[in-house]
């Protein structure tokens, strides 16, 4: 869809307007947004041959070409853009849905840095969300009646698991008095979260992510990435893959489960990094104190060879409290988001 200077004013006020009449609140947008460009594309689809489509209402569908391992973008291009592009990456459980309107009704980050100038990008990863997943071996474990066919696990993240785990509160209903999250939103906040469907797919999302993201931006060109959780390695093998198209990185409680290697360190040198915490990493989950720890090592890594650029911040330091592992989504979310677009200003001289 091209939305040429097209101004949502009219529309806001009108749904304002209809929002205001049944008594719900709106606040997504702090004020109209005019976008130059705004829409969507698959990058990183492979075709592959599927014995096992399934069934339409007119019968068994018989084997055929479907396509696999994309990955949904979603941009938004603001009026007068001439920043460079900023690419946001969702963390496990979840899709491009965390940097939207956040559970609670307010503006997310994906229309504030475009507010701020920047071109948007924001992806779901190849098995989630509007991505879609192969399900293949579902319809194949129906037909031959062989559950073995199926992945061993296909985790969805219980509200049981989210609290304590992204750090809302010590346990499951409890909020830490200062939790800079808005509990009462998290209803909304599951309806957020979405199976692993990446467990359908053949081999790695280590190899379909970045594999998509360097397509994405051989497209846009250089660009921001922010990666969030789960998300943090993609980062790193990222930036081997096309360490010409990186311009920063900003790391937000990053995975460590796959630790980078040498060689995607030394990719590094030259693009500025930001490993980003929030509060509450005494909490006894690996979310915590041990991700903290092993991506400060990443950091000291990279810093240790030549061109190193990469500091690791903690939000309390900066005077934020409470801010949880989903800080694009706490209550100070745009408070956040300036302190990285302060953080970039600096890096990118």
């Amino acid at each position: 869809m091209l939305l040429k200077k097209f101004s949502r004013t009219g529309a806001m006020a009108l749904l304002l307007g209809l929002l205001a009449a049944h008594g719900l609140a709106a606040a997504a947008l702090g004020s109209p947004l005019t976008l130059a460009d705004e829409g969507i594309f698959f990058v990183g689809a492979r075709p592959k041959t599927s014995a096992f489509p399934g069934a339409s209402p007119a019968g068994p569908v018989p084997p055929g070409t479907v396509m696999v391992d994309q990955m949904y973008v979603h941009y938004r291009i603001p009026a007068g853009a001439g920043k460079t592009p900023i690419v946001l990456v969702h963390g496990g459980g979840l899709t491009g849905a965390s940097y939207e309107t956040t559970p609670d009704g307010r503006e997310g980050w994906a229309t504030y840095f475009a507010r701020k100038g920047f071109p948007v990008y924001v992806v779901d990863t190849p098995g989630r969300g509007r991505a879609g997943f192969d399900s293949t071996a579902v319809n194949r474990a129906r037909k031959e009646n062989d559950a073995g066919v199926l992945p061993p696990n296909v985790l969805l993240v219980t509200g049981e698991l989210a609290w304590p785990l992204f750090r809302f509160g010590p346990s499951y209903g409890t909020p830490y008095a200062d939790t800079q999250y808005p509990v009462q939103a998290m209803p909304a906040f599951g309806a957020q979260v979405v199976p692993f469907g990446e467990a359908f797919y053949e081999g790695s999302p280590m190899q379909s992510v970045p594999r998509a993201l360097a397509e994405l931006l051989d497209r846009i060109g250089p660009s921001i990435i922010i990666v969030h959780s789960l998300a943090g390695p993609f980062a790193d093998a990222l930036v081997d893959l096309r360490p010409k198209l990186v311009r920063a990185v900003v790391n937000i409680e990053g995975a460590q489960n796959v630790v980078p290697s040498d060689k995607q360190v030394a990719a590094y040198s030259g693009v500025p990094v930001l490993e980003l915490f929030g509060d509450h990493l005494d909490a006894p989950v690996f979310t915590a104190g041990p991700r903290l720890q092993a991506r400060q090592a990443v950091v000291d890594r990279i810093n240790r060879q030549p061109g190193g650029m990469a500091v690791l911040k903690n939000l309390p330091d900066a005077g934020m409290k409470g801010n949880s592992h989903m800080m694009m989504q706490d209550k100070n979310n745009l408070q956040v988001a300036d302190f990285i677009l302060d953080w970039l200003r600096g890096a990118l001289k």
